[in-house]
């Protein structure tokens, strides 16, 4: 959607290019609007408002009453469910001949009530930061490395196995393997 004040200054931007020679379909173009919207927001000598946002639109058919919402949040934190994610109550209400709505319909509902955290036995995961290593001196902090070298015969290689400081990138020690 685009705002009342963008609106009126792109009719004004593509008037002005017109006034100065220009046609209408390349200043629309410019813009990255169409003719047609142009000509629509300019119908009736004035600049038309949005009328979107002041749409009434009917609820659908299919929404969730209040007390369907509500058996479906008193289903989840149920005690027998409280554990459980909903791909996993939705099977064993169906199981026990019961539907109160889709998987995806609760994982929604979850979300809107800010109840879809961690809802398993076990223990939720513990996001850590990976170990870093940082070297402020010479010597600090060694890394290593292995490296396939090609021999002069072909099919045989050697192995470099290499030690370099990380702060100064100075090989610390290397040996050489057939």
């Amino acid at each position: 959607m685009i705002s009342d004040s963008d609106r009126i200054m792109a009719v004004e931007l593509i008037n002005e290019a017109r006034e100065n020679g220009s046609r209408l379909e390349p200043a629309c173009k410019e813009l990255g609007i169409s003719v047609r919207t142009y000509q629509r927001w300019t119908k009736d000598e004035g600049i038309k408002r949005d009328q979107r946002p002041l749409a009434k639109r009917p609820t659908p058919k299919n929404k969730l009453t209040k007390d369907e919402r509500d058996k479906i949040i008193k289903t989840v934190n149920n005690p027998k469910y409280a554990d459980l994610a909903p791909s996993q109550i939705v099977p064993k209400l169906a199981d026990e001949g019961e539907y109160i709505g889709s998987e995806s319909t609760i994982y929604r509902i979850l979300k809107e009530e800010k109840m879809n955290k961690h809802r398993g036995r076990t223990k939720p995961a513990i996001r850590r930061e990976p170990p870093t290593h940082i070297a402020t001196a010479p010597n600090q902090v060694w890394t290593w490395d292995i490296t396939w070298l090609n021999a002069v015969i072909k099919g045989e290689y050697f192995k470099l196995y290499l030690i370099i400081d990380m702060f100064s990138r100075f090989i610390v020690a290397y040996e050489v393997w057939t």
